[in-house]
């Protein structure tokens, strides 16, 4: 074995986010690109003497990125890397390992709920040593060193057997391949109180889990149906696959399409659920009912003492500003803290590290708590659960039981995909061009109280956070928020946000879509989405 140092050129364009960076297959499979980003991470958070976590979602390419980083971990100097069997690892798995271990971080190969496949997409990011993703202050050092990079260092050796459990080594490293699932299983046993759920499946309670062909199918079938005893075929897409067995893994009720239909249609199941491509997102469904990611996070905090690891209360609750208001009422209810942060996981980090909150969620699917630094789907599936088997009521019952005590804040997310980025931009300008002279104005039958740039000063270190989505309140409480956003490949996306809130018994029985009609006209109306975008209806409905 020898340690090759190879000379490169830096690739333009690899600027990674706190969601790391997310290319096309083949731009990472291309010419020494994996290696310069790779080497990029190891010179900005330094390897020497240090222990990482590796592991990904499984998607295409996966197994051979992480030879290359296991090679160049050892080249770099890294004294140990924790490596998920078959380079897997969910991403709140990895969270957990990294501070299970106290590492000094971790590298997660995955585009999140993108698709995969030989020419859809694949991503690599870093975890800080709290087991949360990196800051913008490092991922923007990352991104000055990738255009500054001459060469890159990797060891020349054979693969590592990551198929067999146990420690090997590569160079002067400790490579340990440990079992991708019973630690994370473990985490959960102490925080739900597993008799109770059991209790439920045994009492004849069913449920549909899909996996979606992606990294949560084996942690699925561990906990629920071996561990907690749903019945065999209880998780189904429940093997990962590298190209997600040409699913798109995203959570939601337009890509989770049969897991809809089944949970609306004739015998449908108590409860159904889905998780994305690597695991920290969650759509949860009862039967004939939806439940929304912002009304999710809602009752989740309302019911947290449920489970043993919340049963002292909760500390503070925090959602991302597009995000519904719902959770804010429960806070209050609690008098406990409530914050509203930009959308990005390290923004709830820095409040679960200072002991602010307890659980945080976004409306994009994402919830989780400060069991890890991560959001974390099959977390709030297990909460679910719990909450059902103590409760004894059904999923309808509780959404409808939460409603009548703190009204409804009747909420969408229209998503237009893969817009062309330069009408994108300007149609975000013309609105921000506008915001002052919006006050005041009556549109649809409602009257614009605020207009604004959503800024966020940082509560915990102080940073400021600019232009983080435009917001439009309305004097009734109704609301519009609009943002473009990077978790895409091609083109931006455009994300809406909609609400509307209805206090009571009048809440409880209109068609979401229906209520916000009036809103969703306003929204266009307000950006000009048509006349900018061509477009004059989302490609995605949540």
């Amino acid at each position: 074995m020898s340690i090759t140092t190879v000379a490169t050129q830096p690739i333009a364009g690899q600027k990674p986010g706190t969601s790391g960076l997310r290319k096309k297959t083949p731009v990472f499979m291309g010419p020494h690109y994996l290696e310069n980003f790779v080497q990029s991470i190891f010179d900005v958070v330094g390897a020497d003497g240090k222990t990482f976590v590796l592991g990904g979602d499984g998607r295409y390419f996966n197994d051979r990125a992480a030879q290359v980083i296991l090679r160049m971990a050892a080249a770099n100097g890294a004294a140990r890397v924790i490596v998920g069997q078959g380079a897997l690892l969910s991403t709140p798995a990895a969270s957990h390992l990294i501070r299970l271990n106290k590492t000094d971080g971790g590298i997660v190969m995955s585009a999140s709920h993108n698709p995969g496949g030989p020419h859809e997409d694949f991503g690599v990011k870093f975890n800080m040593a709290n087991g949360g993703p990196a800051p913008e202050g490092v991922t923007e050092a990352m991104f000055q060193r990738t255009t500054t990079i001459a060469d890159y260092r990797i060891l020349e050796a054979h693969d590592v057997d990551l198929s067999s459990l146990g420690r090997s080594t590569l160079g002067g490293m400790v490579v340990d391949v440990v079992d991708p699932v019973s630690d994370y299983a473990a985490l959960m046993e102490t925080l739900f109180d597993f008799d109770a759920i059991r209790a439920l499946f045994a009492g004849g309670f069913r449920m549909r889990m899909d996996s979606m062909c992606a990294i949560t199918g084996p942690y699925a079938v561990e906990i629920l149906e071996r561990r907690l005893g749903a019945a065999p075929g209880t998780c189904v897409n429940a093997q990962p696959l590298p190209d997600f067995g040409g699913m798109h893994p995203d959570p939601n009720p337009t890509w989770a399409k049969v897991l809809m239909d089944e949970m609306f249609g004739e015998n449908a199941p108590d409860f159904g659920a889905a998780s994305d491509g690597d695991g920290d997102r969650n759509m949860v469904v009862g039967r004939g009912i939806y439940v929304s990611p912002s009304d999710s996070l809602a009752i989740l905090a309302a019911n947290a003492h449920l489970a043993k690891g919340y049963k002292g209360g909760l500390k503070g609750v925090a959602r991302s500003m597009p995000t519904s208001a719902a959770a804010d009422r429960v806070a209050d209810a609690l008098g406990i803290e409530k914050f509203e942060t930009p959308t990005g996981w390290k923004f709830f980090g820095n409040l679960l590290d200072a002991g602010r909150v307890t659980i945080c969620g976004e409306e994009s699917f994402g919830t989780g708590s400060d069991h890890v630094r991560e959001k974390d789907g099959l977390w709030a599936i297990l909460l679910w659960l719990n909450i059902l088997a103590v409760r004894g009521e059904t999923v309808a019952e509780i959404l409808k039981g939460h409603w009548l005590k703190y009204g409804r804040n009747y909420y969408s997310r229209h998503d237009f995909e893969a817009i062309e980025t330069a009408k994108a931009d300007a149609m975000m300008a013309a609105l921000r061009a506008k915001l002052s002279d919006l006050p005041g104005m009556e549109i649809e039958g409602m009257t614009i109280s605020a207009a604004d740039d959503f800024a966020y000063t940082d509560p915990v270190d102080g940073s400021v956070s600019l232009k983080q989505g435009v917001r439009i309140l309305f004097g009734d409480g109704s609301r519009i928020v609009l943002r473009l956003s990077g978790t895409g490949t091609e083109g931006a996306t455009l994300r809406l946000y909609l609400e509307r809130y209805v206090a009571g018994p009048a809440g409880l029985d209109h068609d979401a879509q229906e209520a916000l009609a009036p809103v969703i006209r306003a929204a266009h109306d307000l950006a000009g989405i048509a006349a900018f975008t061509g477009r004059d209806a989302p490609n995605v409905v949540t």
